[in-house]
Parts: C-alpha cells; sequence; structure tokens
C-alpha cells in the first residue's frame, strides 16, 4: 500500500492543523494505522494510533486532550486533528501502517509495514 500525508505548515502556537494519509493499492481498512513525529535530532515518537475499524484509538501523552486520530475507510483516508499546538509539537509527521501489527505494539514503529513520505508542521511561539 502507498501512503501520501498532507496537511501540514507553519501555524502560531495554540493553532489548529489537520493531517491527512491517503492509502492507495491495497485493503484500508485492513490496516492498523498511526501516525508518528520526528524532529531534529531527536528519535522518531508515536503520536497516535488507531484500530482497524476506528473504534480504538491510542495516544501518547503529550497530545492527549489536543490531538485526535480518525479514519474513513471508505475514502481510504487517516486523518490526525491538530489543536492548541505548542512549539515541541514542531516537527516531520508521518502516517503508518501495519498489517499484522498486534494491539500491545502499535507505538512500536519498527513493526509497521508501510510509511508515508511525511509532511512538515512548524508551531511558532
Amino acid at each position: 500500500v502507498q501512503l501520501q500525508a498532507s496537511g501540514g505548515g507553519l501555524v502560531q502556537a495554540g493553532g489548529s492543523l489537520r493531517l491527512s494519509c491517503t492509502a492507495s493499492g491495497g485493503t484500508f481498512r485492513n490496516y492498523r494505522m498511526a501516525w508518528f513525529r520526528q524532529s531534529p535530532g531527536k528519535e522518531r515518537e508515536f503520536v497516535s494510533g488507531i484500530e482497524r475499524s476506528g473504534g480504538n484509538t491510542w495516544y501518547t501523552d503529550s497530545v492527549k486532550g489536543r490531538f485526535t486520530i480518525s479514519r474513513d475507510n471508505a475514502k481510504n483516508i487517516l486523518y490526525l486533528q491538530m489543536n492548541s499546538l505548542k512549539p515541541e509539537d514542531t516537527a516531520d509527521y508521518y502516517c503508518a501502517a501495519g498489517a499484522r501489527l498486534i494491539l500491545s505494539a502499535i507505538r512500536n514503529g519498527d513493526l509497521y509495514d508501510y510509511w508515508g513520505q511525511g509532511t512538515q508542521v512548524t508551531v511558532s511561539s
């Protein structure tokens, strides 16, 4: 499956952005999906994950209450609504798809099968 992330940009602290990840070439609903981010000099970080049906979601503590992950299996699109953005949210954001990923490993980026190209988010103070 091919993943195309979009929606990044420059925003002031407190602002909002919505990232999208469009999937093609596979059966989107068969994949557990997630967003990761990486900023210069830092390791890749799990941001949020979502179950195949969209019924269960997971977040890293630093974004809980501010970010919302969702998916539209009819349109093959994964979303990340980001509100109340902070300068520390600045990073390249990547979407990822896992076909055989077990729930306990959803935060482990090494176990995902496919990755999007990344979209840059910059939050100014």
